[in-house]
């Protein structure tokens, strides 16, 4: 399996309290965020990381080099924001495969890839998202999924309970390379899109998640920074 982890983000809100790096190198207990994640995608039966990158690239880079704990790392840059479909779209073309996993950079959910993965094989749909059920979503989009296991509709804002997008996927490489713009959002503009032609599957887990994205969250990671080394014994 390949995958694409989006690192090239501003970070605008994190900005007040980590200002000098990209969002996903903050660090957490003395160790980037991405390291982590990294430690953890690494238990699964990943032949290939592919970094999209942007905001102060060369951190990442000169962090993580070429490898990783045995897996080859490669670097596509954004020489200008894309959004996070164009990031995704322009990283594809680093990817030797058609089934290709996306994980957001600044957010850590564990869950079982290779069942993500196969999952979306199985399927034969266009994509199919990790889906986490959240006590109190309403920061977070909402994606109401039914029995059928096809994402229903995409809602900006959610409520308790409601079923958010894990920041997890499982791409059709041919699928995204056929969809025309070069900047969008993967999320606002291509999955809500993508549903309504029944073509965007959804896999539920139920494991530890957290998005640093704010700095509130942020906060919360370096308190629960033991859980993360945990999900990587």
């Amino acid at each position: 399996m390949e995958i694409i982890i989006l690192s090239g983000g501003l970070g605008t809100r994190l900005q007040k309290v980590v200002s000098s790096l990209p969002k996903p190198m903050a660090p957490v207990n003395g160790k980037p965020f991405l390291w982590y994640l990294l430690n953890y995608i690494g238990k699964f039966n990943i032949s290939k990381i592919i970094f999209s990158i942007g905001y102060k690239s060369e951190i990442i880079r000169n962090f993580f080099g070429r490898a990783f704990n045995g897996i080859p790392l490669v670097y596509s840059v954004e020489n200008e924001p894309l959004g996070t479909g164009g990031a995704i779209k322009k990283a594809l073309a680093r990817a030797e495969k058609e089934s290709v996993l996306v994980q957001n950079g600044d957010t850590f959910f564990c869950i079982d890839y290779n069942r993500l993965f196969t999952c979306q094989q199985d399927s034969g749909l266009d994509a199919v998202i990790a889906l986490k059920c959240m006590p109190e979503g309403s920061r977070y989009g909402a994606v109401l999924a039914g029995n059928s296991g096809l994402a229903e509709a995409f809602i900006e804002k959610g409520t308790a309970g409601s079923y958010i997008n894990g920041g997890i996927y499982c791409l059709k490489k041919s699928a995204l390379d056929a969809y025309g713009p070069e900047k969008f959002s993967i999320e606002k503009d291509y999955f809500p899109v993508q549903a309504e032609n029944k073509k965007i599957g959804v896999s539920i887990f139920s494991g530890y998640f957290i998005d640093i994205g704010i700095p509130a969250d942020y906060s919360r990671a370096q308190n629960e920074y033991q859980l993360l080394e945990q999900a990587n014994l």
